[in-house]
């Protein structure tokens, strides 16, 4: 089972070493991560997707509140938040094929951000199931390069991760 993580650390350098750190010590492998800085900008969030069970998720919890810099971390659960990930994907596009994957990209309103004599780059935004479903129908042309971001997630309506 995958679970979302948002931890809300200090800013400053070190972190992102020492959070993952953590994480590769106790052989939990990180299957997404994503880091920003938040309104406040002494505290950064960084949303991280880890596999395991509940007993695992558990365990990584307790490690992390042990950690100096972290401030809170929070099991963000899908059903009561909202969640994206940004990708670019350049595709193979000669005259004959970009019509077509000029529309595929339309379909899944993402956006055309870079023309080349033989390739598209496309934006897209969404779930990880819009992406993967939009990746999978331009496999057949020629993926030359794909940049992901990880997912971010935040809670929905007027609840907030927030450092208390």
């Amino acid at each position: 089972m995958k679970h979302t993580l948002s931890i809300l650390v200090e800013n400053k350098p070190g972190v992102l070493a020492r959070v993952s750190g953590l994480f590769s010590r106790r052989g939990f492998n990180i299957d997404s991560l994503a880091v920003g800085i938040t309104e406040n900008p002494e505290i950064s969030r960084m949303t991280i997707v880890v596999e395991g069970d509940d007993r695992i998720l558990e365990q990584v919890t307790k490690q992390l509140n042990k950690l100096v810099d972290v401030i809170k971390v929070s099991d963000i659960k899908p059903e009561s938040s909202i969640d994206r990930e940004l990708a670019l994907i350049k595709v193979e596009a000669g005259p004959k094929e970009r019509s077509e994957v000029m529309q595929i990209a339309d379909i899944f309103r993402a956006r055309i951000i870079d023309v080349g004599t033989r390739t598209l780059v496309i934006e897209i935004t969404g779930d990880v199931s819009k992406i993967n479903a939009m990746t999978d129908l331009l496999r057949r042309f020629g993926i030359k390069e794909m940049v992901r971001t990880g997912k971010v997630s935040m809670l929905r309506g007027a609840k907030a991760v927030k450092e208390e």
